[in-house]
């Protein structure tokens, strides 16, 4: 059993929230032998943590992590957990990520990191995907927490479309700036982000056909829409309470 007793006490209670949905999760899902895709972001970094006390302590054994990101690589190295590619192991059974929103019907948005084509490759790769976010994240309707969808772009596509998405989509789009450098963020396969801020209280919108518009756009690599693909959602809350909600289309 791996628990989440000692440095807990000193995170803020939205980070015991992450935290505790991360724990809660590696605890039902992960399974010796297991192979994880392990995705990016704040919360991820919490599962990490799972899995090193996991695979020390014996708990754990000869799992293959796959990390969605360049940082997430990093995190399981620095752990000394075993890492792998999609090229050794093309087919995952599990694969947990976060989210920046996650509406009623499991739509989420991905890709406030900037690793949403990574993250959606490897999330196709397993053969169930679990998000651990907290309750901020949880929301009736796309746009109730997060104002846009980011787009992975190739570089010379990022002029004409920033023009083009909201002609054929409504809304507005901006190049994604970085904070530490001049330009625009680039992300761990060499392109640009563009963030698409859809228009709000919209009835009846249908992400799908709007994913696959998108999708079929020249240019446009992966958006951070995730459909159809959630098996299961673990919120936290601020009360220390997690909440596990499946994906009754799922199983």
């Amino acid at each position: 059993m791996v628990t989440t007793t000692g440095p807990e006490s000193e995170l803020a209670p939205i980070e015991q929230a992450k935290k505790r949905a991360a724990f809660a999760c590696g605890e039902k899902y992960v399974q010796s032998g297991c192979r994880l895709g392990v995705g990016s972001g704040s919360t991820v970094k919490y599962l990490v943590e799972y899995l090193k006390q996991g695979y020390q302590s014996g708990h754990l054994k000869d799992i293959i992590c796959v990390p969605t990101s360049f940082l997430t690589k990093q995190w399981l190295i620095d752990s000394g957990l075993p890492v792998s590619d999609l090229d050794a192991h093309p087919e995952l059974d599990v694969c947990i990520d976060g989210a920046d929103e996650v509406d009623g019907q499991f739509t989420c948005i991905k890709g406030g990191g900037g690793c949403l084509a990574q993250e959606k490759i490897v999330q196709t790769a397993a053969k169930h995907f679990y998000v651990i976010a907290d309750y901020l994240k949880d929301s009736k309707h796309l746009g109730d927490r997060y104002p846009a969808v980011p787009i992975e772009v190739l570089p010379p596509a990022s002029q004409p479309l920033l023009r083009s998405i909201p002609r054929s989509e409504g809304g507005s789009c901006q190049l994604r700036q970085a904070t530490k450098k001049c330009g625009p963020v680039v992300t761990d396969n060499g392109n640009f982000i563009i963030d698409w801020q859809f228009e709000k209280n919209v009835s009846g919108r249908d992400w799908l056909a709007i994913q696959q518009r998108l999708a079929n756009t020249p240019g446009i690599v992966e958006t951070g829409l995730f459909i159809g693909c959630v098996d299961a959602v673990f919120f936290a809350y601020s009360d220390g309470s997690v909440k596990e909600i499946v994906n009754s289309k799922k199983h």
